[in-house]
């Protein structure tokens, strides 16, 4: 990795991490109504995914996508005002935190339903493959959409086709807040699994950002060469709660040792502390990236509160319209 892509890693890191630490900042101020799904702790995939991608290759994520839209480039200012619920977030106030879309940057969407993202994934790579495009489609769960029948009906399809997708697994070892003990059987690794599906198969530190971004070219590259679709289980972690902006770890279903553990791998911390130690970045370097980032951030945070909210017409749009309309006539 070079300083250019050092430097544009260290910036998706730390854009990450610190935009969710601001949401959950300001989240009990009580503006932001929706539910949030944070990141904090798993953002070496995504940005890694940022910097192997193009904005040609497109993406879906999940109920936790905050990561995933800024690693993609999505708008700040557009995250934010869509957590605010404004006009000018990213899809006009109208679908909250778990909503998110910026098509010029290839995000093309997520949605709240756990899976349900993942056949859209498989249709959009179907359509690069109809289309002769050289490209790929970035498809992001958790652990616990390996469960759900749309996952394996979409990867079975995406192994027989050879599609050129990017089954994207960051097993942070929890859906809500269960383990896998119970929601699986003993001994069964994910990703075996999706090799016996057809899926051509890695397993990768979701907590190493080099890592990860070697990792999801080599995927890219080989998808795009017509090797068929890819799958790789990202071993990471969640500091924060399933949903919401504070710690749970009085709830005991996660052990302190294991908590303390990840937390020790924090991603963005080890790779600052690594790219100063082998000298590809210094120190003036990251507080420069670091005060930009923090800056935008605070710009986006004042852009959301100043904007105005959706019209009703505009939020509810033709239901609305026609109950108004109906409601005039009846006079």
């Amino acid at each position: 990795m070079n300083t250019l892509q050092s430097k544009e890693m260290y910036e998706k890191l730390f854009l990450i991490r610190e935009a969710e630490q601001a949401i959950a900042r300001v989240y009990p101020e009580g503006e932001i109504r929706c539910p949030t799904h944070l990141s904090i702790g798993q953002e070496a995939v995504p940005a890694a995914m940022g910097l192997a991608t193009t904005s040609q290759d497109l993406a879906v994520s999940t109920h936790r996508c905050h990561a995933h839209y800024l690693g993609k480039g999505g708008s700040l200012r557009g995250m934010f005002a869509e957590l605010y619920g404004k006009v000018t977030g990213c899809t006009r106030g109208r679908g909250g935190s778990m909503h998110l879309m910026d098509e010029s940057v290839g995000f093309m969407g997520s949605t709240a339903i756990v899976a349900n993202s993942i056949p859209v994934g498989v249709g959009l790579a179907l359509s690069m493959q109809l289309k002769k495009q050289k490209n790929v489609s970035l498809i992001f769960f958790g652990d616990g959409a390996t469960e759900e029948g749309a996952f394996y009906e979409a990867a079975n399809f995406a192994a027989l086709r050879k599609l050129p997708a990017l089954f994207l697994c960051e097993n942070n070892l929890y859906s809500v807040y269960s383990s896998l003990k119970p929601r699986q059987p003993e001994g069964r690794k994910i990703v075996e699994v999706a090799k016996a599906i057809g899926l051509h198969t890695e397993i990768a530190n979701g907590n190493d950002a080099e890592e990860c971004f070697r990792v999801i070219s080599e995927a890219k590259q080989r998808a795009i060469n017509g090797e068929g679709a890819q799958f790789i289980e990202f071993f990471t972690y969640r500091w924060l709660e399933h949903c919401g902006p504070f710690i749970d770890q009085h709830l005991k279903y996660r052990a302190d040792d294991e908590f303390a553990k990840w937390k020790a791998m924090d991603p963005v911390a080890s790779f600052r502390e690594k790219m100063l130690k082998n000298g590809t970045l210094t120190e003036s370097q990251m507080m420069g990236i670091e005060k930009n980032v923090l800056d935008s951030i605070a710009d986006a945070i004042t852009f959301s509160k100043e904007s105005p909210y959706p019209e009703a017409s505009e939020a509810f749009g033709p239901i609305y319209k026609e109950r108004n309309h109906s409601a005039g006539a009846s006079k």
